[in-house]
């Protein structure tokens, strides 16, 4: 029978995040595929009481944790080691762990040391017949795979947005210490501080409830014959600051930087959303001057509630394409959305 065990990095407050949680909910979902194999969580950071919580009542057999202040940093050595001992201590077949930038760069280096196999951009899991299929998305989202191996233990990094999370609904859950390997912890990386934009100059944030996407419209000629690009710029700026949504931007736009035409001077390749750019995941998404067109549609396959601002009713977003279509000028509206936001704001 299959054993099923959720490695997962709590962070430095003692909580988990969203992916860790919709981890756990992967695997509490294929146990029940599985006719209810034994599935466990290890826990790996400097504590993990309020982790602990998160998960009360969500169905795992058992609850292994590591805990030390060198795991209050992301740092392989480390990271490799707890999730190692936890794994030995485990002897799963199967090991899940969420797509972060933390668990993807210490889960080939476990699948090796426990001569085992990874795979990873995995969106799907099923079961059937006691055979386990996991999918994902290859070249840029244009190609599904569904596949099986046989080599075990198999580990698994788990795309964010595709699985439910667990909810606390039960009795606290009873934790099992792993000892810290014998040889000690590697610390001669050390994590000296972090190197970021300032929060309004960042526009890409993946755990954004909405995806607010510009079109080309943005920079053409308004009905009084002239572009307004400075304009367009403080609107989506002013929006951004004011919901702290995710930009996306359309393949048209982007490019025009190289036709000599203006643009939007914050914009860059990384906010291309579709089938040449990216395909983010999000609760909610907003286009806005874009018609809609399949090549950049086929980055919203993941957008749960998808509306559209288009002064062209007959655009491709009015083709079954957005839930809501808003035929007016998005000038207007989003300035008078900011205006209703900065209101709220204010109260």
């Amino acid at each position: 029978m299959e054993k099923i065990l959720a490695i997962l990095f709590v962070e430095n407050d003692g909580s988990l995040a969203n992916p860790a949680l919709e981890t756990a909910g992967a695997a509490r979902q294929l146990s029940q595929a599985l006719g209810g194999a034994p599935w466990m969580v290890g826990l790996v950071g400097p504590s993990t009481e309020a982790a602990a919580a998160q998960l009360a009542g969500c169905g795992a057999t058992r609850f292994l944790q590591i805990t030390s202040p060198e795991l209050a940093q992301a740092r392989h050595a480390t990271d490799v080691m707890a999730a190692e001992a936890i794994a030995r201590t485990a002897e799963p077949t199967l090991i899940l762990a969420p797509a972060t930038s933390r668990a993807n760069r210490i889960l080939p280096a476990l699948a090796h040391r426990l001569k085992g196999c990874v795979d990873t951009h995995i969106t799907a899991l099923t079961a059937e017949g006691g055979q386990i299929t996991a999918t994902r998305w290859f070249y840029r989202q244009r190609m599904e795979a569904n596949f099986r191996r046989n080599r075990r233990p198999w580990c698994l990094a788990l795309e964010t947005g595709c699985f439910p999370t667990v909810q606390a609904q039960g009795a606290p859950v009873q934790l099992e210490s792993v000892p810290v390997p014998a040889s000690g912890w590697n610390t001669r990386t050390q994590v000296t501080g972090f190197a970021a934009p300032a929060a309004d100059a960042q526009t890409i944030r993946p755990d954004a409830e909405l995806l607010f996407v510009a079109g080309a419209g943005w920079t053409k000629k308004q009905a009084d014959g002239q572009p307004h690009v400075p304009e367009a710029e403080k609107l989506i700026l002013d929006f951004l600051r004011l919901t702290r949504a995710s930009l996306g931007s359309s393949k048209s736009l982007v490019d025009l930087s190289g036709e000599g035409q203006a643009v939007l001077s914050f914009l860059t390749h990384l906010n291309q959303i579709g089938q040449t750019g990216s395909t983010p995941r999000h609760p909610k998404g907003l286009a806005t001057c874009c018609h809609g067109e399949e090549p950049h549609t086929v980055g919203w396959r993941f957008i749960t509630e998808r509306r559209a601002i288009n002064l062209d009713p007959n655009c491709g977003w009015a083709r079954g394409k957005a839930d809501v279509l808003y035929v007016a000028d998005a000038f207007a509206v989003m300035r008078k959305v900011n205006e209703m936001l900065a209101a709220t704001a204010k109260a």
